[in-house]
């Protein structure tokens, strides 16, 4: 028997950009939702991380808009001292199911249904019961699961492993009991850059770890993405004039990186390299100091297979004894997949308006749609910018953060709100209040993203053809 239920929408999913779309769509409109999640609680893949995972970003830009995550409160101690906080997984989880039980399912408006596959087409069915649901949609389906993430422990590894061979994700480190000889993290992403990170907070010698880097990754310093009254103005402007020129005075893409690496704007683990990969990974001084205490850095490319006595990669084979542990972080955390229309007849596509802010871009997506009558107005407002991989794709990820200044500069009621939202990150130097300074502020501003943006044009299609 199939029980049949009436929404205004039905949200597919329950993570991340699932409970920060629902927060800004219950607060801006009077809509009934359904929630399916296959999940026991909110929070999609934050349920499964591994347990010593943080935030990279402040946990005062992270969440919901409705509710602060944290105290919003400064570290004094450990690797992030004298930033915001960082949420752990667990704060998390927590987090969100608060948010579910004490704001949306109050409400009256919204059904959650954990546990739950969606089956297409309006149905779902409850994995533990076996219960079946049909929902009529009134307005749309929003697909949060398209560009879901992924994290080690969702899969086994990619590469074939011999029997006998330790291999684990980096969910188990902190189950070990008897030490290891050697540990080999396997991924130079965020999720490698933790497991040294704890591996090595832990008290292990740092000759004892062994780190298999398939690409040089460029990072982000954690002090530029930390909100005003930490950085005061002043800085903010600094870094962007600095940002500004190094764009302006490069004659190539090598140089490009180079001149912000040596602004600051980028940074690299090891001086000698050269990275190739960029996937918005933040990280202190202190945790860069850290990480440039492993010597035994491999660069052959990506793991093929590992067997009884070596591991072998793209580029040749590296020996491993009997008593080594590998951890194996090579899952593809945030997928780049091709770009659909976020906005179609009865369905929502969440996808990244803003790179490396899903929450922040599922709340402005349903701030769009509560506020927009045009599904063509609410794809100009909402493009989609694809989850960045490559060294390359900083230029793409800058061209799309400044077009998105230029996008939105005219709009009243965007500009109004991207103030207001607590998700929006607060990195920018405040206006002028004086509107004839404000007015001469924002064209200066406006023009300089014009100048980079063509600048930046000039220099990926140079790389293109060359």
């Amino acid at each position: 028997m199939t029980t049949r239920i009436e929404a205004d929408y039905l949200v597919i999913g329950a993570g991340a950009t699932a409970m920060a779309f629902v927060d800004t769509l219950l607060s801006e409109s009077d809509a009934t939702v359904v929630m399916v999640d296959r999940y026991h609680q909110p929070g999609g893949h934050w349920t499964v991380a591994y347990p010593y995972v943080r935030l990279h970003q402040p946990s005062a830009m992270y969440g919901v808009n409705s509710r602060p995550l944290g105290d919003d409160t400064i570290d004094r101690t450990g690797l992030n001292a004298g930033f915001y906080e960082l949420a752990s997984a667990a704060e998390v989880c927590s987090y969100y199911d608060q948010v579910m039980r004490q704001t949306f399912l109050p409400s009256g408006r919204v059904s959650y249904f954990p546990m739950a596959e969606y089956d297409g087409a309006g149905r779902f069915h409850l994995t533990t019961s076996g219960d079946a649901y049909e929902v009529t949609v009134r307005r749309r389906v929003v697909d949060t699961t398209y560009q879901g993430v992924t994290v080690p422990a969702m899969r086994p590894p990619e590469f074939p492993v011999a029997a006998g061979v330790q291999v684990v994700p980096p969910n188990a480190l902190p189950a070990i009991r008897d030490p290891y000889e050697r540990y080999v993290v396997v991924g130079a992403g965020k999720t490698g850059i933790d497991a040294c990170l704890w591996l090595l907070e832990q008290g292990l010698a740092p000759e004892r770890l062994t780190w298999i880097m398939p690409r040089a990754p460029w990072l982000i310093d954690r002090v530029t993405v930390q909100p005003i009254p930490l950085r005061r103005a002043e800085d903010i402007g600094r870094d962007f004039l600095a940002k500004h020129e190094a764009v302006m005075s490069a004659a190539s893409l090598p140089d490009l990186f180079d001149r912000l690496n040596a602004a600051g704007a980028l940074l690299k683990i090891f001086p000698d390299d050269r990275p190739t990969a960029f996937r918005c990974a933040t990280v202190s001084q202190a945790e860069l100091e850290r990480l440039r205490r492993i010597e035994d850095v491999v660069r052959l490319g990506r793991v093929k297979r590992i067997t009884e006595t070596e591991i072998e990669l793209d580029g040749g084979a590296v020996p491993v004894g009997p008593g080594a542990l590998h951890v194996d972080c090579t899952a593809d955390a945030a997928k780049q997949l091709p770009v659909v229309p976020i906005f179609q007849d009865g369905l929502i596509t969440l996808q990244s308006v803003r790179v490396c802010q899903p929450v922040f871009s599922a709340a402005l997506i349903a701030h769009v749609e509560a506020a927009y009558p045009d599904d063509t107005v609410k794809n100009d407002l909402c493009p989609v910018t694809p989850n960045p991989r490559t060294d390359v794709d900083w230029l793409r990820f800058a061209l799309s953060a400044n077009a998105e200044a230029l996008r939105w500069a005219g709009d009243d009621d965007l500009d109004t709100w991207l103030r207001t939202s607590r998700l929006q990150p607060n990195i920018a130097p405040p206006m002028p209040e004086d509107p004839a300074e404000r007015a001469a502020f924002a064209r200066q501003s406006l023009t300089m993203l014009q100048e980079q943006n063509a600048r930046l044009e000039q220099l990926l299609h140079a790389h293109e053809v060359g």
